[in-house]
């Protein structure tokens, strides 16, 4: 399986042998599905927390005597009932951490980089090199590779602190490790930039 290589100015270089077993993958979107759920249930902090009727400050005290009112009678004024009273069965903080098995997760994520290849959304670049922190700059190699505005997920073999520098400023490109990236980032984009090393790398976490 092939696949075309640019260079910096969007100008076919070169083609490249890729792994069909990681980039000719089928979808798979039960398994997609699943990855997708259990990497943003992990990003939930599960600090979420509400006072039950034990714990709200107060109510120790009967309000008032049981007969005589004409009213219901009450033994607190922490109950649910009451304003400013307990929570019944509220939120209270717990793990939602949540682990795939490595062989579902290594397969939500081949199917995926696979159907974005097969729909022509990944483009392959010799180097992504950014020599210099300008975001003018970094515009213009966007508009060269025929990117312009459209959601960019550029993933990288390694931290580049000028094509960090030259990205942050523009709302639409996001970059990650092509070691760790997630179902949910490559799904989340409108095109995918990675360099020839990280093929190379995909093709070895991915086997």
């Amino acid at each position: 399986m092939k696949i075309e290589v640019h260079n910096n100015s969007g100008i076919v270089v070169d083609s490249i042998d890729i792994d069909s077993n990681v980039f000719g993958v089928k979808l798979n979107p039960s398994v997609v599905r699943q990855a997708v759920l259990a990497e943003l249930t992990n990003l939930r902090q599960g600090t979420h927390s509400a006072k039950n009727r034990s714990a709200v400050r107060g109510g120790g005290k009967k309000p008032f005597k049981q007969k005589g009112r004409g009213v219901a009678r009450a033994g607190t004024i922490r109950s649910p009932l009451w304003k400013g009273g307990g929570v019944v069965f509220g939120p209270e903080p717990h793990g939602y951490s949540h682990k795939m098995p490595k062989k579902m997760s290594k397969l939500a994520r081949k199917s995926v980089i696979s159907k974005r290849i097969k729909d022509g959304e990944v483009v392959v670049l010799d180097t992504i090199d950014i020599e210099s922190k300008k975001t003018s700059n970094f515009k213009s190699f966007l508009k060269n590779i025929k990117v312009g505005q459209k959601k960019t997920l550029i993933l990288v073999s390694s931290f580049q602190e000028n094509l960090v520098l030259a990205s942050r400023n523009i709302r639409n490109v996001f970059i990650e490790n092509a070691r760790s990236v997630s179902v949910y980032d490559l799904l989340d984009s409108e095109v995918i930039l990675i360099d020839k090393i990280g093929v190379k790398i995909l093709s070895e976490v991915l086997a």
